[in-house]
Order: C-alpha cells, then sequence, then structure tokens
C-alpha cells in the first residue's frame, strides 16, 4: 500500500513537473538573468569601478543608471524565485530545467550585455583600456559557456506535454 502511494506521489510529481515546463523554464531565466546582471553590477561597477551600466554622460547620471540596473536585477531575481516557491508549492519543481533555465538566462544576458551594449549601443566597455578586446573575448567565451550549459540541461529534460491533469498528491 505504502508503495502505491509513493509511486502515485512519483507520477504526480512527474505530471506537474511537465504541465509546468515552462514556468520552471522561465522562473530559471528570470533567476539567471537577475543574479547574472546583480553580479555584473556589484563586482565590476561598484567593486572594481570599472564602468557604470550609461557611461555617455556625468558619473552623477552613470551612478543613477547603476541604480536603477540594480533595481531591474532584483526585481529579475524576486519574480523568478517567487515563480520558483509557487513550482515548490504545486510539487512541479523540476530541478534540472531550472537550472538549465538559469545557465540559459546568465548567458543570454551576458552575451547582449557583451554584443548589444558594449559593441552595438556602446554605452560603456567592459573596462576602459587599451586592449578591450581580450575583455571582450572572454566576457563573450563565458557568455556562450553558459547558453550551452544551459540548453544541454534544457535538452535532456524535453518531453511531450501531457494530455492528462495534475494528479493531487493528497496534500495541499
Amino acid at each position: 500500500m505504502e508503495k502505491d502511494t509513493v509511486r502515485i506521489n512519483d507520477e504526480a510529481k512527474k505530471i506537474n513537473q511537465q504541465l509546468y515546463s515552462r514556468r520552471n523554464l522561465w522562473s530559471g531565466i528570470l533567476f539567471g538573468l537577475g543574479l547574472i546582471a546583480f553580479f555584473d553590477e556589484v563586482v565590476f561597477h561598484q567593486l572594481l569601478h570599472w564602468h557604470h551600466f550609461y557611461d555617455l554622460s556625468t558619473t552623477s547620471v552613470g551612478l543613477i543608471s547603476d541604480g536603477l540596473f540594480h533595481a531591474f536585477s532584483w526585481f529579475a531575481t524576486i519574480a523568478g524565485l517567487f515563480m520558483f516557491a509557487d513550482l515548490r508549492r504545486r510539487h512541479a519543481l523540476w530541478p534540472t530545467r531550472w537550472w538549465g533555465g538559469v545557465f540559459l538566462g546568465a548567458g543570454v544576458f551576458q552575451l547582449y550585455d557583451g554584443i548589444i551594449q558594449h559593441k552595438i549601443m556602446r554605452i560603456h566597455q567592459i573596462r576602459y583600456v587599451e586592449n578591450v578586446i581580450v575583455y571582450d573575448i572572454i566576457w563573450n567565451i563565458f557568455a556562450v559557456a553558459l547558453i550551452i550549459i544551459g540548453c544541454i540541461l534544457i535538452y535532456k529534460t524535453r518531453t511531450k506535454e501531457p494530455t492528462e491533469g495534475v494528479i493531487s498528491n493528497g496534500s495541499s
């Protein structure tokens, strides 16, 4: 009898994970994006003073832009964590898929920052030195590595969407 209950609970969890597959992914993406943005802001903006989010104006404007960037990173992180908590409550957390989203979100943000903001928009550089290309290459290779890891983890969790409804495991 107890083995049947465990089996039903495992089946319910698998079906919930599949039904909430996209939410697992988006929760991870938001958390990863917020986490890498937070890391960037704290390490490169505040501790190392390499740049501000917006360097095309005065230092005061740069500091204000850093504050807005910091707020954005926290909103994304907190939104991802609220979704994470909801997935746990529903017994629908799929850790491998969630981590795939974290790596993908972090990598996409990092690559966007390195290509769009640094090179196309030129609103700031990683660091203001003569051989910035070395920093750019490392920055973007790291971003691509994060994206690859995320895609591998997400690929491992690919599945067909279930046609059945959610199975309750008896607890609320």
